[in-house]
């Protein structure tokens, strides 16, 4: 798993860097101003009632078909921050994207590895160019309902309509105000995510990994930040998740739990071009490896 890489990789080889313990993703800059915005409804109000607008949201990208996606995870630890990147397009309606993620630079210094393609689809994640042993040409796959978070964090990314699917559970939600996400003018909601309701909404399809993550994290509840535009497309949204002594914990409140030290990690994903083609095809039963994966 990309988190686990970024542990091992760091824990061997520089010392100084182990004060923050690399435990997983990471996330983005909040992009988001709450002052003036281009002109449209969503400059002007809530539009309509914030629950509803965010519990329709992941059903609104379904309509909207596919869309281009970027994606960051921010891992901050110690005083040390480190990122992962990704980029590429998904498909709403086949649940499947494809994302190419690239790891931050190690420490060490030493050669920055190649971007690992990954493929997402329901209950399931592959990466090719994985590295540890798996062969160039080789998908690796991961049952997510296997993971203790279900891949909220673990793959480097959280899949976009999972993201949006999480809002199904949204409480204590609040709107923010009018803002600007890549020039587009959308509203700003705010608020908690309970994962054990949104695993109860969530379509089957995605139910089993959500129910993980309910299950897995330490506390049941995920702050969030989202952006939607004036169709109620999500345009850009942030969750954020903590570590505790290595082990995955939902929500800032989380932060302290365990006895280890606390490890937060902010998933951001932003979307725009929707109707874009997004053709990923699932990898062969063929092309998986099915050899032991190297530990690093």
């Amino acid at each position: 798993m990309v988190v686990q890489q970024l542990e091992k990789r760091r824990s061997g080889r520089s010392r100084r860097f182990l004060a923050a313990p690399v435990g997983a993703g990471l996330a983005c800059l909040v992009l988001a101003t709450a002052g003036c915005s281009p002109g449209g409804a969503a400059a002007d109000d809530a539009g309509g009632d914030p629950h509803q607008a965010l519990q329709q949201a992941a059903d609104e990208l379904v309509q909207a078909g596919t869309a281009r996606a970027r994606t960051s995870m921010e891992m901050a630890s110690g005083g040390t921050r480190v990122t992962i990147r990704g980029a590429g397009t998904y498909d709403f309606v086949r649940r499947v994207g494809e994302l190419r993620v690239q790891l931050p630079q190690d420490p060490a210094g030493v050669e920055r590895q190649g971007p690992i393609t990954e493929m997402l689809a329901p209950g399931a994640l592959y990466m090719k160019n994985r590295g540890a042993g798996v062969p160039a040409d080789k998908w690796v796959r991961i049952d997510t309902t296997t993971l203790s978070d279900g891949n909220l964090v673990t793959g480097g990314a959280t899949d976009p309509l999972t993201a949006a699917e999480l809002l199904r559970g949204a409480r204590s939600v609040e709107y923010v105000g009018p803002a600007e996400v890549d020039g587009v003018a959308v509203r700003h909601y705010r608020g908690v995510v309970d994962l054990a309701r949104a695993a109860e909404l969530a379509p089957k399809e995605n139910r089993a990994v959500l129910r993980a993550a309910a299950k897995g994290f330490t506390k049941d509840t995920v702050p969030f930040d989202a952006y939607l535009d004036d169709e109620g497309r999500l345009r850009k949204i942030r969750h954020e998740f903590s570590f505790a002594n290595g082990q995955a914990g939902g929500g800032s409140s989380g932060a302290g739990a365990g006895s280890g030290k606390a490890v937060a990690v902010m998933s951001t994903t932003w979307l725009d071009a929707f109707g874009t083609k997004a053709a990923a095809k699932l990898p062969e039963s063929g092309d998986i490896y099915a050899g032991k994966i190297a530990q690093r």
